[in-house]
């Protein structure tokens, strides 16, 4: 007879990976005061509702039975927790606004120099002629774009040069953790949300869907890692320029409808003590 311990329960195979990718987001929470409790909660919440929802069998109504045997949850609390809908995660208006001046900034010709790159623009110009007061009321004129410059040169967005010209900054790109809190929890589960829901389609699907691919080495010298970090970003900020710069140019002639679409990168480093083995081929996955 084989011992219990030694059969995985379906889905088994995914202990180790799962247990990998949460690490850093427990990390999280428990730095910021999410405890066990707390996520067990949201969890529960979240196995109902997609239960709920993702897996109704066509011509069936959903019945609290399968909704427990679905998730092991007990059907009084399914029947407590029932009906809830997903947690929406709305865009923050500040957040909205500012990607879309600075997408335009960075895509639309009139804005940018023959490199491709943003001009420094004046505060204001004739209509027609770039300026930043032209920038924004092509976005949005639900605020004025005095307000918009001085939240924008408050939170380092943007700076004026010696020639009083408003100047786009490297900070605009990143939502940081000291002034764009609101923008950077935004990102950081919309972002997450999409690279997860990407690799696991993926994996349910019959064949991948998504192109999900990254090229790592291990066993490198902390020179080396930094210097192909900083290589990676200059890459990925040329691959997100260009995409932002024809998306923007198409979307002039697109309908519209209810479809999203999400381009995104990430570089990551880190030291994870004496290495296995020597730095070889690269392992693109």
């Amino acid at each position: 007879m084989s011992d219990s311990r030694d059969t995985q329960p379906e889905g088994g195979g995914l202990h180790a990976p799962l247990a990998r990718l949460l690490r850093p987001l427990v990390r999280l929470l428990v730095a910021r005061g999410i405890t066990f409790p707390a996520l067990t909660d949201l969890l529960r919440e979240l196995y109902v509702n997609v239960a709920e929802y993702d897996y109704v069998l066509p011509g069936k109504e959903q019945t609290d039975s399968r909704v427990s045997l679905l998730t092991g949850i007990h059907r009084k609390e399914v029947r407590r927790l029932r009906g809830a809908g997903a947690p929406v995660s709305a865009v923050p208006a500040t957040v909205s606004r500012t990607g879309r001046i600075v997408a335009r900034w960075l895509a639309d010709p009139a804005f940018t120099d023959e490199a491709g790159q943003p001009l420094p623009l004046p505060r204001n110009a004739e209509p027609g002629q770039p300026s930043f007061e032209n920038l924004v009321s092509g976005v949005t004129r639900d605020v004025r774009p005095r307000a918009v410059l001085d939240e924008w040169l408050d939170r380092g967005l943007a700076f004026a040069d010696g020639q009083d010209r408003i100047v786009l900054a490297e900070a605009a790109y990143l939502p940081r953790a000291d002034g764009d809190a609101e923008a950077q929890l935004y990102y950081f589960g919309r972002n997450l949300h999409d690279h997860i829901a990407t690799a696991a389609e993926n994996i349910l699907g019959p064949s991948p869907r998504f192109l999900e691919r990254a090229v790592h080495y291990d066993g490198l010298s902390e020179e080396l890692a930094v210097k192909l970090e900083a290589r990676a970003r200059d890459l990925a900020m040329e691959a997100l320029t260009q995409a932002n710069r024809e998306a923007h140019a198409a979307c002039r002639t697109d309908p519209g409808g209810s479809h999203r679409w999400n381009f995104g990168l990430y570089v990551y480093r880190e030291e994870v003590g004496q290495a296995a083995g020597t730095a070889g081929p690269p392992d693109v996955g």
